[in-house]
């Protein structure tokens, strides 16, 4: 419901058979399951302001980036949110590809 809430026109669906993915002109963000925590695959998740510190891996990658989840662990939901618009934004404008060439 968070992903939906950033964007009412957010699909999901499935990838690699089983997966799930939230996509809107590209991918946004899929989910990982792990044995103890759930990770949240942010795509183009380098390119967006992370000024909370939610972002738990990925900081080596050009633009990928992960936030893991635990049972237990709080969810910003403002900042989660504010990065989930602004990677949309990005697909919107072409993706990290096409912004990254202007």
């Amino acid at each position: 419901a968070l992903i939906h809430a950033a964007d009412p026109e957010v699909r999901e669906t499935i990838k690699r058979t089983v997966q799930p993915y939230f996509v809107l002109k590209g991918n946004i963000c899929a989910l990982l399951a792990a044995k103890d925590h759930v990770n949240l695959f942010l795509y183009d998740g380098g390119i967006v302001p992370d000024p909370e510190g939610i972002i738990t891996a990925g900081h080596n990658n050009k633009t990928a980036r992960t936030i893991s989840f635990r049972r237990e662990d709080a969810i910003n939901a403002t900042a989660l949110t504010a990065m989930i618009k602004r990677i949309v934004a990005n697909n919107r404008a072409g993706g990290w590809r096409k912004i990254k060439q202007r």
